[in-house]
Formats: C-alpha cells, sequence, structure tokens
C-alpha cells in the first residue's frame, strides 16, 4: 500500500521560512492533483495550496504571495516553500495526492511559528 511521508515541519520565528515535502513510498498511477492541507486546533482542515499534473497551482489567500508549491510527478513527490511565516500559519500540514481513482493522505506534520 502507497503511503505518503512528510518532512520539514518544525518550530520557526515569525518571518521565518520552512520547506515541507512529501514522497510518496510507491508509484502512484496517473496523479492528477497534489496538495498541502493544514488544520490547526479548533478548526477544520483547509486547503493551502494545490498543484494539478499540468502545473496549474492554487493558493489559500492567507498565503498568497509568501508560500509556493512544486511537484515532481515522476517521483510522486510534493513541496512547499514557506516564507514571512505567521504564528496564524501554526497548524498540522497533510500532504494529498490523488489519482482519478484513489487519494492518499500523509500523517501530518507540525508546523509552529512563534511570535
Amino acid at each position: 500500500q502507497v503511503q505518503l511521508v512528510e518532512s520539514g515541519g518544525g518550530l520557526v520565528q515569525a518571518g521565518g521560512s520552512l520547506r515541507l515535502s512529501c514522497a510518496a513510498s510507491g508509484s502512484i498511477f496517473m496523479i492528477n492533483f497534489m496538495g498541502w492541507y493544514r488544520q490547526a486546533p479548533g478548526k477544520q482542515r483547509e486547503l493551502v495550496a494545490a498543484i494539478t499534473s499540468g502545473g496549474s497551482t492554487n493558493y489559500a489567500d492567507s498565503v498568497k504571495g509568501r508560500f509556493i508549491i512544486s511537484s515532481d510527478n515522476a517521483k510522486n513527490t510534493v513541496s512547499l516553500q514557506m516564507n514571512s511565516l505567521k504564528p496564524e500559519d501554526t497548524a498540522v500540514y497533510y500532504c494529498n495526492q490523488r489519482s482519478l481513482a484513489l487519494t492518499y493522505w500523509g500523517q501530518g506534520t507540525q508546523v509552529t511559528v512563534s511570535s
């Protein structure tokens, strides 16, 4: 069974940067969507950034201009470069990859931004 493994979370001061990475343990046939979601305590999980197999990207308004999503479809990897981090970016970040038939989630990685 394919698993998504995330890395790169941690503690950073406001204004700092982190880079999250997500790799699949096996091959996912015909990925058409890769994304990063986050969930803060007491809040619903929300889409942060997404990229399609064609390279189209989409960002939450709260992260536009600060976060950049990139992917390598051949390697089933997706990354999220997070710059100018704010305390409100604190959350557990989840990687998501989808094909036509299946959806995969990572286990989540904690990002904490101190003020």
